[in-house]
């Protein structure tokens, strides 16, 4: 189980030497993680991590190596010891066939979904498992975790599985995207590259050999000229969608988040989850304490930037259009209204999409933002770079 996990750090970059493998291997059989996942998580990154820049290659590496534990062959266990019990629970998820989902009706409004889960936290009196009805885990309710539902409110489940829920109740916590990933290839730079403007800026330090010879030539002796070095004058204004289902999407947004710190000196950057609303940050890990208003942002950046959206645009119609939608908060206002907000605030826009261009026909919310964005959506691949460098320039 181990050493595919070893060899999953060393492919994401993680330096890890034979010593604190072997501390590693010693905590575990000290009993220091306790069979839990999170215990080991933490015991794991505490003896093989020395350096904070590789904290998000470590949790790239961790999730390649164990994402697929529920997963296990019913004849791979042998006891409830010898794998953690919070593995085994998952195990008993619910498959359900076309046909079980095509007869479960969604709630028809968000309204009636909100309606009902009031009910149900009035008159559940303990833990639920399977069924309809109760807030609880598998079966078919619209309330609870590793089920299934069409329209739903997500409780106790640490990760999107049917990209459905209509509102996420519980504290997640998401990434940032690591922008010192080494690209495999240099063509997002490349790309990247169409969008430039050059200007002269800063202290003038760089030997300007033209201006010398001329100098020299004029003067009689060596008479050494400086200018100030060129530098791309374009600037950058960055949203990134994380968490959720943009985990699916991590590598490739890394990787255009590194390419984008190389290529624009001038680029400030912002998280978001879903949708635009009130609120957007810089920092995952405080997100909840440490927001900036997106008022703010719309009023300290002029309209000379250009305005970068990456997500996948993959979520419930209700958080784009409704007040109150936002899967993890309460808006007072609809995401629609912060988009066009957006979109009227930086003409120079357009919104990256990760997910393959043939696929957005089925998801209804993919439509609304590209209405949104006066079609200015571009799938998150080569051309599609190419195409929103030129709609940007």
């Amino acid at each position: 189980m181990f050493i595919p996990f070893l060899d999953s750090l060393r492919r994401q970059g993680v330096p890890v030497s034979l010593r604190e493998w072997l501390d590693l291997m010693a905590g575990m059989q000290a009993g220091a993680a306790d069979w839990s996942v999170d215990g080991f998580y933490h015991l794991a990154r505490l003896a093989l991590v020395k350096d904070e820049r590789h904290i998000d290659r470590f949790d790239r590496a961790f999730a390649e190596a164990f994402s697929g534990l529920e997963q296990i062959p019913v004849e791979a266990l042998v006891t409830e010891q010898a794998i953690p019990r919070e593995w085994l629970e998952k195990l008993a998820e619910k498959l359900l066939t076309d046909e079980e989902k095509a007869q479960i009706q969604g709630s028809g409004s968000f309204e009636e979904l909100m309606r009902r889960l009031r009910e149900r936290l009035a008159e559940q009196q303990g833990r639920h498992q399977g069924g309809n009805k109760w807030i609880g885990t598998g079966g078919t309710s619209p309330f609870g975790a590793h089920g299934y539902n069409p329209e739903g409110v997500r409780i106790g489940q640490d990760a999107s599985r049917h990209r459905r829920a209509v509102k996420v109740w519980d504290k997640r916590e998401f990434r940032d995207f690591d922008d010192n990933v080494e690209l495999g290839t240099r063509n997002i730079k490349v790309a990247l590259k169409r969008l430039r403007q050059w200007a002269r800026h800063g202290a003038a330090d760089e030997l300007d050999l033209p201006a010398t010879i001329r100098a020299t030539a004029d003067h009689g002796y060596i008479d050494v000229q400086t200018r100030p070095e060129r530098r791309n004058a374009i600037k950058v204004l960055l949203f990134l969608d994380v968490g959720g289902s943009m985990d699916d999407h991590i590598r490739v947004v890394d990787e255009l988040f590194s390419a984008a710190r190389a290529e624009f000196k001038h680029m400030k950057h912002f998280y978001f989850h879903n949708c635009l609303y009130e609120g957007v940050w810089t920092d995952n890990r405080r997100r909840w304490t440490e927001q900036t208003p997106t008022w703010d942002v719309l009023h300290r950046f002029g309209r000379d930037y250009k305005c970068i959206f990456v997500g996948d645009a993959s979520m419930s119609p209700y958080e784009i259009a409704v007040p109150g939608g936002a899967n993890e908060h309460w808006n007072a206002e609809a995401g629609e209204v912060w988009l066009r907000r957006a979109v009227e605030t930086w003409p120079d826009h357009v919104w990256l999409n990760p997910v393959p261009q043939a696929h957005w026909g089925y998801t209804p919310s993919i439509a609304m933002v590209g209405q949104v964005f006066e079609h200015r959506m571009m799938p998150l691949t080569l051309d599609g770079l190419t195409q929103a460098m030129r709609i940007l320039g």
